[in-house]
């Protein structure tokens, strides 16, 4: 059975600032370390069963990891 969202506790999701804080942060790491953040938010966003979805926030830093390992290998 599906998984119901917890109504009163609303997702966490950073801010454009902290998007860019985040950015600016795997910019200054050695790519070996953006990769290691890269595989950590990746499995933190595996979707387990039907009902269950990855947090909004862990998906935002995926994205930042991917778009900054994509900077250096074009």
């Amino acid at each position: 059975m599906a998984r119901r969202p917890e109504l009163g506790k609303p997702e966490e999701v950073l801010s454009r600032d902290d998007l860019k804080e985040l950015a600016r942060n795997l910019s200054l790491l050695s790519e070996p370390a953006v990769r290691d953040f890269y595989q950590s938010a990746h499995r933190e966003c595996a979707i387990i069963n039907r009902g269950t979805f990855p947090p909004a926030r862990a998906i935002q830093q995926l994205v930042q990891a991917w778009k900054t390992l994509r900077k250096w290998n074009p």
